[in-house]
């Protein structure tokens, strides 16, 4: 549901989520990676908007607000999700013809590695399909939390956020 332009997702017991989407338009997601930002209350928190390196988030009004993105500045660049501590920080690639791959936070060990075959999660933590690693960031400037990649079929991009390793 789109209410003036901020998508409004039903996900069960997570429905009071708002993700703010503003201008993400068909042509913006065809042109490249975009960040997905689901914050789930309105917490005084900003580090994704200091790790933003286009100036694409913002939080209009305060630190309190929920973080906003300028998809015409976003570049899918990653640099926003290890430093969310909400791990609450997604960017989704859907340019592959076959597939769209998802980039999440990713603290636990062990990391899963380049090409693994894992189990995709939906918000609720419900088992979706199999989804198959294609990224693993591990920086030491990421303060412990890793990105992960990995392709899944283009209509569970909006869908999969978490994976379960074998």
């Amino acid at each position: 549901m789109v209410v003036s332009g901020v998508r409004i997702l039903d996900r069960g017991i997570f429905s009071d989520i708002i993700v703010l989407m503003l201008k993400l338009t068909d042509e913006r997601r065809a042109r490249g990676p975009y960040v997905v930002i689901e914050c789930p209350e309105k917490i005084p928190c900003d580090p994704c908007v200091e790790a933003c390196p286009n100036k694409a988030i913002s939080m209009p009004g305060s630190m309190i607000e929920l973080p906003r993105v300028d998809y015409e500045k976003c570049t899918g660049c990653l640099m926003c999700i290890p430093k969310c501590p909400g791990l609450a920080i997604f960017v989704i690639d859907e340019t592959p013809d076959d597939y769209s791959i998802i980039y999440i936070p990713y603290e636990y060990l062990p990391r899963p590695k380049k090409d693994d075959i894992v189990q995709g999660l939906d918000r609720e933590g419900k088992p979706i399909c199999e989804v198959k690693i294609t990224k693993v960031i591990d920086s030491p400037k990421f303060d412990f939390c890793a990105i992960l990649g990995f392709a899944v079929p283009k209509d569970m991009a909006q869908k999969i956020r978490m994976i379960k390793l074998r």
